[in-house]
Parts: C-alpha cells; sequence; structure tokens
C-alpha cells in the first residue's frame, strides 16, 4: 500500500490565493478587453493581436530579469511583491483609456508586473515544495490561479448586466481584489532562507548559464512550440461573439474555459508527479488540436462548448507539468532565471503566435486563425514523439 504523502506547505496555499485574488482582478477586465477595444474603441483585430502578444511577451521577457535578480539577491518575496504591486496600480488605467495607445499603455504596465512577480513565485514554489511533490504544488498554485480567472469573468458578467454594459465602470471595481491580493502577499506568505552561500551570485554569467543542462534547454524549447500552437485567449472570445453572445456575456467564454482548467489541473499536477511526462504532454497537445479544429469548424453553440472545454483541459494537462520540468531540470541556486529563460522563449512566441493569429483573422477569416494553431499543434506533437528527452525525463517524483 503506497504510504500517504504529507500535505502541503500552508505557503505554498497562500500562494494560490494571492494569484486567486489577483487574476479576478486583472479578469474583470481581460474578459471584457478584447470586445471593450474592438466595439467601444475601434480597434481591429491585427492591433488587438499585437497588443495581446506585446504585452504577454513583455511579462514573460521581464521574468528573465526578475528571476535572475532573485537568485542573485537570494529572495524571492520582494520582486514578486513589487510585482503585483505594479498589478494593482494599473487597474485604475484600463477604465480612463479612450485610445488604443492608452490600452497598449496600460497593458504593458500590468504586464510588467506580472512578469516582476511570475519567475520569483514560481522559484518561491519550487523551493517550498517536496521534490516528490512538485507537480501537486504548481498544479495547487495553477488551479487557484484558475478559480480567479473564471470568478473574475462571472463578476465581470454580473456588472455588465447590472450596469447596463458600463466597460469602465466593471473596470474600476478590479482595483479592489488587486490590493488585497498584495496584502496576502504582505502578511500571509514567509519566505525560508536561503544558505547565505546561494546568495549573491551572478546567474546570468556565462559559467552560471552552462549549468543548466540540456534537459532544461529541451523544455524550454518545447514550451516555445507550445505557445506558437496556443495564442492570445482573447480570440477566444472574438470568435465566440461571432456565435451572437451578447456583450455582457462575453465573459462566460473565460468562465467555460477556466472551469475545466481549475478542476483538473491539481489533479493532473499530482498525475505528474507519478506518471511518465509524455503520458500529459501528448495528449494535452492533441487536445489543443481537436480544440482548434472545432473552433475552426463552426460557430454552433456546441462547438464554440466544446471548444473552451478541450482549450482549458489542454491547460491543466501542460501548463504546471511545463512548470514542474523547468524545476526538476535547473539546479535550486538558478532556479529564478531557469523559470525567466523559460518564460523569455514562451514569450517570444507568443507575441509572434498572437500577430500572426490576428493578421491571418483580417486578412483570411477567423477559422484560418485557429486551422493555423492546429499546424502548431501538429508540430508540437511530431516533436514529442520523436525526441528522446521526453522519455528520459521520467516521472516527476524521481
Amino acid at each position: 500500500m503506497r504510504p500517504a504523502r504529507p500535505p502541503l506547505p500552508t505557503t505554498i496555499w497562500a500562494l494560490g490565493f494571492v494569484s486567486l485574488l489577483m487574476d479576478v482582478s486583472s479578469e474583470l477586465i481581460h474578459s471584457l478587453l478584447p470586445v471593450f477595444m474592438v466595439s467601444a474603441l475601434g480597434i481591429s483585430a491585427l492591433t488587438l493581436g499585437l497588443i495581446e502578444g506585446a504585452a504577454e511577451a513583455t511579462a514573460l521577457i521581464v521574468k528573465v530579469f526578475s528571476g535572475a535578480l532573485s537568485d542573485y539577491f537570494g529572495r524571492r518575496k520582494p520582486l514578486a511583491l513589487l510585482g503585483y504591486g505594479l498589478g494593482a496600480l494599473s487597474k485604475p488605467l484600463f477604465a480612463l483609456a479612450d485610445s488604443a495607445g492608452m490600452v497598449l499603455g496600460a497593458r504593458l504596465i500590468d504586464r510588467v508586473g506580472k512578469g516582476l512577480r511570475g519567475a520569483p513565485r514560481d522559484a518561491l514554489v519550487a523551493d517550498l515544495a517536496p521534490p516528490g511533490m512538485r507537480g501537486a504544488a504548481f498544479g495547487l498554485r495553477q488551479s487557484l490561479d484558475t478559480v480567479g480567472a473564471f470568478v473574475g469573468p462571472l463578476l465581470a458578467m454580473a456588472l455588465m448586466l447590472l450596469w447596463a454594459n458600463d466597460f469602465r465602470a466593471v473596470f474600476w471595481v478590479a482595483v479592489i481584489p488587486g490590493l488585497l491580493s498584495v496584502a496576502l502577499l504582505f502578511f500571509g506568505v514567509k519566505e525560508p532562507e536561503r544558505p547565505a552561500q546561494a546568495r549573491r551570485i551572478n546567474p546570468i554569467g556565462r559559467a552560471h548559464l552552462r549549468r543548466l543542462p540540456a534537459a532544461f534547454w529541451w523544455v524550454v524549447g518545447l514550451g516555445g512550440l507550445f505557445t506558437l500552437a496556443r495564442f492570445s485567449e482573447a480570440f477566444l472570445v472574438l470568435r465566440v461573439t461571432q456565435g451572437g453572445l451578447p456583450l455582457a456575456y462575453t465573459p462566460l467564454v473565460l468562465v467555460g474555459m477556466n472551469v475545466v482548467y481549475a478542476l483538473a489541473a491539481y489533479p493532473c499536477g499530482r498525475l505528474a508527479d507519478r506518471w511518465p511526462v509524455s503520458y500529459l504532454l501528448i495528449p494535452g497537445v492533441a487536445l489543443l488540436l481537436v480544440a482548434d479544429l472545432v473552433l475552426a469548424s463552426s460557430v454552433a453553440p456546441i462547438n464554440l462548448a466544446l471548444g473552451l472545454a478541450l482549450w482549458g483541459l489542454h491547460m491543466a494537462m501542460t501548463q504546471g507539468l511545463l512548470a514542474a520540468l523547468v524545476a526538476k531540470t535547473a539546479p535550486e541556486d538558478l532556479r529564478g532565471t531557469a523559470f525567466g529563460m523559460f518564460y523569455l522563449c514562451s514569450g517570444l512566441a507568443l507575441l509572434l503566435a498572437s500577430g500572426l493569429a490576428g493578421w491571418l483573422w483580417d486578412s483570411l477569416g477567423a477559422p484560418s486563425t485557429f486551422l493555423a494553431g492546429a499546424g502548431f499543434c501538429l508540430l508540437s506533437l511530431l516533436a514529442l514523439v520523436a525526441h528522446p528527452g521526453l522519455r528520459r525525463l521520467g516521472r516527476q517524483s524521481t
């Protein structure tokens, strides 16, 4: 009989609820932002794609430097606090925006905050979790984060109905959970002490970068390829509005996807601690391929619902596992840098993917965007099946 595993540290739960609150704040805005930009500000799908791609790429690129700094100082929490603080303070700018430039500025500030907090927070999760439970730890944090990602859109929908589609009033409400997230991180999360010899290294020096093994760089490349297959979720919102969904109900798009994501992320994380990597990654990418084909084929309600559910299940099966693989393959004192490098590659891929998605949408129509995503999924599957590194990594608990 398998012995019972100890519970995850309470700090990991606290970090999960910090993510939950910030995601409520962010998704109050982001679930409405694509429709706000297109309908209220008259922005094209290409401009939308470039703004979304630039914003998300900024977040992922900044993670390189925040992760390296957290390794250099031997502290994760201060940078995470700064990042969550910027995220909270950016929210009023969305309510004041009256042009594409202002929306871009608000998105960049918000995503700089996300970039500052992301790698140190993930490195802190890896520092706190027992080695044989990292999949569960990342799955739990991702699950709580995703609860916020569907509570936010639900609240946005309710407020849009209550306030007669007043986008700006809803955006002002987003300030409250953002500030609560910062307060919980400040008062509720205690960072473990790291050995003195682990501090004040130059993590991005050539000698230290050479210590990142080939298995880590394989995970980085895999994450970038996955991101090319998964463009900004703003295009999911636009696709569903083509099916005739009223403006006030557009947050239901992210609600549906994130409910599936939240319910499946923690169980998938626990399975990642026991199963070979290929058992989750290959089916996960296959699900995204099917989701793209379903969404490309029709805007019938059953197609839209199925496509969103498959998209969410794909995220649950792959995102926490990729984070756990980064933690496993990187040296302990370079984890922040390793997460930063991983997010840099993913950020550049996301910028390319979202720009391409917007260009295809404007030039050839919405189905072409999802068909291109399916093509990148197929390339990802071929890379997974052909590369021997996947088999060598084995289970996360080993």
